[in-house]
């Protein structure tokens, strides 16, 4: 499966309603790559998405690979929003990560509000065109130690590289009504309602307390930074390398963007690599050491990085349990990370944070791991 298969899985902020999703059929989609791109005679294939709609675009005669991003009504309303995250694509590929960028249209434009009516009336979404990178999502191969340190790594590369963005809408993406920032988690109170009949709903609401008692009052020390916000399988990409291993190929959906803390990212990735792990518990070991080859974590950050983890799932957990009151039609693909993260989120509140940490920070002889500092 390439990029085009599951490409730039979208923005997962509070679950949109059925009239904000763009439903655009096969017609109008070849009318707007036509018309804004010159791509004439192109096919194009639906991919999965979450809030957004994304196809795959192939345009003949060897004109390339392209996938058409069209946002839905509600985030189409944030230009700016938008711009920097497209920014921060090209950034990020500037500076030698592999990620997606916009291509301009006819009018040299990287992105275009377009009236469309999908049968709810005419509304408008921003629609841009991304390149296509090569390569599947990490969730179909296997995940060696070698892999997951990778991860780790690449995760802090990111970052750092984002702290050298200057852009003049930075601001915006400081998300304080953002559901799905860590530095958000009460937000999901207004949510835990949808977990009604869930024997995990009390391990929800008490991982909510514990942020708010045990992370909010140390989040001074949490060093800051720009968030990815959605480092997760589907949006890694990785090609075999010339040993038979895996690389890391690109980085995609950038919507989920935030100004948030080092750790954050850090927990989101051990959070979406534990899901098709066999062993859950062991994938925060090399994660966390590829990441502490860029960034060491500092005391604070890496005692709160359990807590952090935690909250990961619930958030998963939660707003997927209420996008499906939403959207019951959509479950099937609504729950792809909710079912698995239930029971990894079970197993690791039952081990506690003291069980757990002996696997993440300690070799075999109980000795404390920490981070090379390579930078």
């Amino acid at each position: 499966m390439s990029s085009a298969e599951l490409a730039a899985v979208p923005s997962r902020d509070t679950a949109m309603s059925e009239t904000t999703k763009p439903r655009l059929s096969e017609a109008q989609v070849l009318e707007l790559v036509q018309r804004l791109y010159g791509l004439e005679r192109s096919t194009v294939r639906p991919l999965p998405s979450y809030d957004d709609q994304n196809f795959h675009v192939v345009a003949p005669g060897g004109g390339g690979e392209y996938v058409l991003k069209v946002m839905n009504s509600a985030d189409s309303t944030n230009p700016t929003m938008i711009d920097v995250q497209t920014r921060a694509m090209s950034f990020l590929q500037e500076h030698g990560i592999p990620a997606q960028t916009a291509v301009r249209n006819a009018a040299g434009e990287l992105m275009n509000l377009e009236e469309i009516d999908c049968g709810f009336g005419c509304q408008k979404f921003m629609v841009r065109l991304l390149t296509y990178l090569p390569g599947t999502t990490i969730s179909t191969v296997p995940y060696t130690p070698q892999l997951l340190y990778d991860v780790g790594k690449m995760a802090a590369r990111m970052d750092q590289v984002f702290l050298k963005m200057d852009h003049p809408h930075l601001s915006a993406l400081q998300r304080d009504s953002f559901i799905w920032s860590l530095s958000n988690v009460p937000l999901l109170e207004g949510y835990v309602y949808s977990m009604d009949g869930d024997p995990l709903q009390e391990v929800v609401k008490v991982v909510i307390e514990e942020f708010k008692t045990s992370v909010l009052p140390r989040r001074h020390a949490f060093r800051k930074c720009l968030n990815h916000g959605d480092f997760n399988d589907l949006n890694i990409l990785v090609e075999p390398d010339q040993s038979g291993d895996y690389r890391i190929s690109g980085i995609l959906d950038f919507s989920d963007m935030n100004s948030g803390h080092y750790v954050h990212e850090l927990a989101i990735a051990i959070m979406y690599m534990m899901i098709q792990h066999p062993d859950p518990v062991a994938v925060g070991q090399p994660v966390t050491q590829g990441w502490e080859s860029v960034v060491p974590l500092n005391p604070e950050e890496r005692d709160c990085l359990y807590l952090l983890v935690l909250c990961r799932f619930c958030q998963s957990l939660v707003m997927a349990r209420h996008s499906v009151r939403l959207q019951p039609h959509n479950e099937e693909y609504l729950m792809i990370t909710a079912r698995t993260g239930m029971r990894i989120l079970r197993q690791l509140w039952d081990l506690g944070k003291a069980e757990v940490e002996k696997v993440w920070f300690q070799d075999g002889q109980g000795r404390v791991l920490v981070g090379d500092g390579d930078k």
